[in-house]
């Protein structure tokens, strides 16, 4: 049998996933700054911080909608 869905954590948890995704991206600009790499490796982890900002904005939104549940009662 399939366990309940527990969304009393879901804003916590999504919170946590735009700090680390955030992080993530920090992380790829300091890496991008390394002589050595090659303008295709560049360009792949910009494209990579380009989803990595559309996911964060797409994290927010369902905290918004999570917040939303919790003010009227449905979570």
């Amino acid at each position: 049998m399939a366990k309940p869905d527990n969304r009393k954590n879901n804003v916590e948890r999504l919170q946590k996933m735009v700090e680390n995704t955030k992080e993530n991206m920090e992380a790829a600009e300091e890496t991008m700054h390394n002589e050595d790499m090659t303008a295709a490796e560049k360009d792949a982890i910009a494209e990579k911080n380009h989803r990595r900002q559309e996911s964060i904005e797409s994290f927010k939104a369902e905290i918004a909608d999570e917040k939303a549940d919790r003010r009227n009662g449905r979570v």
